[in-house]
C-alpha cells in the first residue's frame, strides 16, 4: 500500500514554503482549517497548520491521521533555543518530546507526567535516521536532543533555565509534544524537526518576529528532502 505522509507545521510561514514546492494541490477544507493534498516527486502528502499550541496541534494531528489517512507524520516549523550551542537558523531533531507545563506534581508525580503516560515520548527512530543520512549528504549540522512542548511563548531566562534543568531539553516549542501523544497512541511513525528561530530569552519577541520567515524555509527545505527519501 502507497504511504501518505502529513506534513504539520505550527502556523502559516511554516507550510508556506512547502506549498511552493509541491504539486497537484487540492484544498479540503475541515474544522475551520484548510488541508492541503498535493504530490512532491511522486509521494502523497497532505499538508496543514494547526495554529498555535498544544490543543490545535493535536486536532490537526488527529485529523491528518484518521481523516485523510496519513501513516506517517512529519513536522516542519521553528523553535526557541534552552542549548547555548544552538544559534539561529541551526536545526535539531528531536529524539524525545515532553510537556513543560503539565503539572500534577501535587499528587507526587514528576513534572510532565500523567498517569498510564511518560514524560518523555520517543519519536521514530528510522525517520530519524533518514534525516542524519540527508543532513551528512547534504553537509548540514544536525542536533538531536530533547524538545520541551508547552503553551507558553518563553521569553524568560529563568523558566528557560528551569525547563532545561528539569527536561534535560535543547529546545522550546508549542506543539511538538502533542503531536507526540497523538501519534504514539495512534501508532504512527512521526518526526519532529525544529530550525532555531530565537534563544527563548528575554530578545525571544525580536529575534522570532525576525528571523521566522528565514528559520521556517531552512526547515521546510529539509522536510522535503525527507519526503523524497521516505520509503
Amino acid at each position: 500500500m502507497k504511504s501518505k505522509i502529513a506534513i504539520m507545521g505550527a502556523m502559516a510561514e511554516e507550510i508556506e514554503p512547502l506549498l511552493e514546492k509541491v504539486e497537484n494541490i487540492k484544498k479540503n477544507r475541515y474544522a475551520k482549517n484548510i488541508y492541503y493534498e498535493a504530490t512532491y516527486r511522486g509521494k502523497d502528502i497532505v499538508i496543514a497548520y494547526s495554529k498555535i499550541g498544544k490543543v490545535f496541534a493535536s486536532l490537526t494531528a488527529t485529523i491528518l491521521i484518521e481523516k485523510f489517512g496519513c501513516d506517517k507524520l512529519l513536522f516542519s516549523g521553528v523553535a526557541g533555543a534552552i542549548n547555548p550551542e544552538l544559534k539561529i537558523g541551526d536545526l535539531i531533531i528531536a529524539s524525545h518530546l515532553c510537556q513543560h507545563d503539565l503539572d500534577i506534581t501535587a499528587f507526587g508525580h514528576p513534572l510532565g507526567y500523567v498517569p498510564e503516560g511518560e514524560v518523555c515520548i520517543p519519536t521514530d527512530r528510522r525517520l530519524r535516521e533518514i534525516a542524519k543520512e540527508i543532513a551528512e549528504r547534504r553537509g548540514v549540522e544536525l542536533r538531536e536532543g530533547i524538545i520541551a512542548t508547552g503553551d507558553q511563548f518563553i521569553s524568560n531566562r529563568d523558566r528557560k533555565a528551569f525547563i532545561s534543568s528539569t527536561f534535560n531539553a535543547d529546545a522550546l516549542e508549542m506543539e511538538g509534544g502533542s503531536v507526540a501523544v497523538i501519534c504514539d497512541a495512534l501508532e504512527v511513525p512521526f518526526f519532529i524537526l525544529r530550525a532555531i528561530s530565537d534563544s527563548a530569552d528575554g530578545s525571544a519577541d525580536i529575534d522570532f518576529d525576525k528571523f521566522l520567515e528565514s528559520s521556517a524555509k531552512i526547515s521546510a527545505d529539509f522536510i522535503l528532502d525527507m519526503v523524497e527519501n521516505i520509503e
